[in-house]
């Protein structure tokens, strides 16, 4: 390839230097976002498979009493992790700019908000955001067990301020335990989140993530939740991890939890190999292989709703990563921001979700 043409990207892509994103070497591999996705895999849509009798007969969102999953207009959020480096008035003037209208925020610890100091500053965050015209549809949280000493109060703040969605946290499975018996203890925790969300009108949902953790395979999660009712609990469906994790057969674990899919995380990454290894490399959206395409066609057949966050896990210096002393700029965060919402907010409009 011309190097002239890569230094011309180099530039003209960011309006910075990509080396400080550490993508300068995916880009001299593909010259263009458009050209890498055209020649990624295709992702199959998979085979139509009937939903479990009792989500059909009780929850199916077509039929059910409960708020349908009716596509309209969206709210894209950004999960503020990769802003922990700001106070709550410069997140919302950045994110204002940004063009976001919603924030994911992030309640625990490390985060914008300590589950300690929920009363007070949850409160604060929420209306300190609202004056810049940003909503706060949901947050992050790393709540598991209703029985926590700080799980009643986060859900009782949350509520009080009009958050309707949270994210529950991890659950790793234990190994000196069956597959079986693992879940039989989870489902017994979720049931309990389920009353305590019931009780408080909030959705508490548990996000599929790559690896061996509850969640990984997706069809787990599916174990977990059926018998459940999908207004009060269910999935924080992750695209991105779920290609990662069920190459092509994504669609399928998508189709089986869609009555309890109501919010959906937006990320793209690549496999990287280094050296004898592969790994995963987290991207700008659209500069992966997730078929985004292929997703939002789903996301309408199977007429979901609810806020999508973006969240930025590639290199941001640190501040992907939750830190509060980045070496990158605030420009260039804010310049990433920017792309990744107007990226998506594009391809929303193609397919009639904007």
């Amino acid at each position: 390839m011309n190097v002239s043409l890569i230094q011309k990207k180099q530039t003209k892509c960011w309006d910075m230097n990509i080396e400080d994103l550490g993508l300068f070497n995916f880009l001299v591999m593909n010259n263009s976002r458009r050209s890498f996705i055209k020649t990624s895999v295709t992702l199959a849509t998979g085979a139509i498979l009937a939903p479990n009798a009792y989500a059909k007969k009780v929850y199916n969102p077509i039929i059910s009493n409960i708020p349908s999953n009716k596509v309209n207009s969206q709210t894209i959020c950004v999960f503020t992790k990769c802003l922990q480096y700001l106070n709550y008035e410069r997140l919302a003037q950045t994110l204002a700019k940004a063009g976001y209208n919603g924030a994911d925020l992030s309640v625990r610890d490390s985060g914008h908000v300590q589950p300690e100091k929920v009363k007070s500053d949850l409160p604060r965050l929420v209306k300190t955001l609202q004056k810049e015209g940003i909503s706060t549809p949901m947050m992050v949280t790393t709540i598991i067990d209703a029985k926590d000493k700080y799980t009643e109060s986060i859900l009782a703040t949350a509520a009080e301020m009009g958050i309707q969605h949270y994210r529950m946290g991890y659950i790793n499975y234990d190994k000196t335990k069956t597959i079986p018996q693992n879940i039989d203890i989870v489902k017994r925790s979720f049931e309990q989140l389920e009353k305590l969300n019931r009780k408080y009108d909030i959705h508490g949902s548990y996000q599929n993530h790559s690896g061996t953790r509850v969640g990984g395979p997706v069809w787990d999660l599916y174990l977990l939740v059926k018998d459940l009712d999908p207004q009060y609990i269910g999935v924080q469906y992750d695209i991105r991890h779920a290609i990662c994790e069920g190459g092509q057969s994504w669609s399928l674990g998508m189709e089986l939890l869609a009555p309890w899919i109501k919010s959906c995380p937006i990320k793209d990454f690549i496999w990287q190999k280094t050296g004898n290894h592969w790994q995963i490399q987290d991207m700008p959206l659209g500069y992966g292989m997730v078929d985004f395409d292929a997703f939002l066609r789903k996301y309408v057949e199977l007429k979901l709703s609810g806020p999508f966050s973006i969240h930025l896990e590639y290199d941001l210096g640190g501040a992907d990563k939750g830190s509060r002393t980045p070496t990158m700029s605030h420009e260039k965060i804010a310049h990433c921001l920017k792309q990744d919402i107007d990226w998506f907010r594009e391809k929303l409009k193609e397919h009639n979700l904007d």
